[in-house]
């Protein structure tokens, strides 16, 4: 952007993302749109038809290309969700001072293959950084010939085993909910855990993240109880016949913690209950039984102005992860506007003090992954939630 007080670069950058934000908060009612009710872009062809797919869509006028690669044509909910990412892009670009960028977007179908090409592709017409995919095959499909160009990769998958060598992940990751809460609950003296979760990927994940964290914490995991779908009562029984602990990690949302939290009362386990971000939905905060459980999320306010300048542009109220790619385009953007040539180099993208996005502070780290400023809320279990642990406003200085 222009206009740049001379302040140092991490702070530039910090203003980058700040400054696009508050920009948006009066500038959303005054937005141009095409007469499908979209953003009005520049739609191009873009040499013959390919598996990447024959038109690129193009957003932006910079002079610096950015890709975007999307699961346009997967179909069912990927489409869906690829629609809602490119609005997102389009958003943030409209909400600029000035286009630092243009932001090619290109079809991966999900697919590794396809994915690979599309990346191929966009690395020979100069791309500089690629921004996607979405799924974890295609992120792999499109990393080989990224690395291979040395041009970076900022994807919004959560599969953390294919991030690392440029190839960066600017998601939700299960590991942060796990190291947050359980950090909460060990600087109000828990030491002693249980855990309670799915028996699935998710699960597997979760539960590795879990202990970890309370390794980290000094903390001590006396069991981990898998189960089934519709089968987690089942499971709080078990766990409440291991023995005495302070708290249970149950970091799957829906009805799942309030059944978890009503079967351990009824056996008589006194123990605080901890959850993820799954946690942040009404089945979970209206229950009465999980009142005063613990569970992260980002702080109130950011997501919530953001969707509504969403809906109000786009007539549907955006997915969650939407503020992902807001955030990596305005990033890409702010980047270019502060650096320069140097824009995506490694020490622009893994910048110590991190960036300000729609979600709060953010950063992304040498293995590849990211990291984010979480509150701790408590469960009042009228529908609602309390902050009993603000979000951080700035990074230490170690990863």
């Amino acid at each position: 952007m222009s206009k740049l007080n001379p302040i140092s670069a991490a702070a530039r950058l910090r203003f980058v993302l700040a400054a696009g934000a508050l920009l948006a908060l009066t500038a959303c009612g005054a937005l141009d749109s095409d007469s499908s009710g979209g953003t009005a872009v520049v739609a191009r062809k873009i040499g013959p038809a390919s598996p990447a797919g024959p038109q690129a869509r193009i957003i932006g006028d910079g002079g610096v290309t950015v890709a975007m690669l999307l699961p346009i044509s997967a179909g069912g909910s990927a489409s869906g969700l690829a629609q809602s990412f490119q609005n997102a892009a389009e958003l943030a670009m409209n909400e600029v001072t000035q286009d630092n960028v243009r932001i090619v977007v290109r079809d991966t179908g999900g697919d590794t293959e396809i994915a690979q090409q599309a990346a191929e592709r966009s690395v020979a017409e100069g791309t500089k950084l690629i921004l996607g995919p979405v799924f974890a095959p295609a992120v792999a499909g499109a990393g080989g010939p990224a690395r291979a160009a040395s041009v970076p990769v900022i994807a919004f998958s959560t599969d953390a085993s294919i991030a690392g060598r440029g190839v960066y992940l600017l998601s939700f990751l299960p590991r942060q909910d796990a190291t947050r809460v359980v950090g909460h609950a060990a600087s109000n003296g828990v030491r002693t855990y249980a855990g309670l979760v799915p028996d699935n990927g998710y699960g597997l994940v979760m539960e590795a993240a879990f202990r970890e964290a309370v390794a980290s914490a000094g903390g001590r995991v006396t069991l981990v109880q898998k189960y089934a779908p519709g089968e987690i009562a089942a499971a709080a029984r078990q766990v409440a016949a291991g023995g005495a602990v302070q708290a249970v990690f149950v970091p799957n949302g829906g009805d799942d913690p309030g059944a978890a939290a009503a079967a351990l009362s009824s056996a008589g386990v006194n123990a605080r209950l901890l959850g993820s971000g799954q946690w942040d939905n009404p089945a979970v905060l209206r229950a009465p039984a999980l009142a005063g459980a613990w569970f992260p999320g980002s702080q109130k306010g950011g997501f919530e102005a953001f969707a509504q300048r969403y809906e109000a542009r786009y007539s549907v109220a955006p997915p969650r992860t939407a503020s992902l790619v807001y955030d990596a385009a305005l990033l890409a953007n702010g980047l270019v506007g502060a650096r320069g040539n140097a824009a995506f180099s490694t020490a622009a993208l893994e910048n110590r003090d991190g960036f300000i996005g729609v979600d709060g502070i953010f950063r992304l780290t040498g293995n590849g992954l990211s990291e984010r400023g979480l509150a701790v809320y408590e469960v009042t279990g009228g529908g609602e939630a309390r902050v009993v642990s603000p979000a951080p406003t700035q990074f230490g200085r170690t990863f």
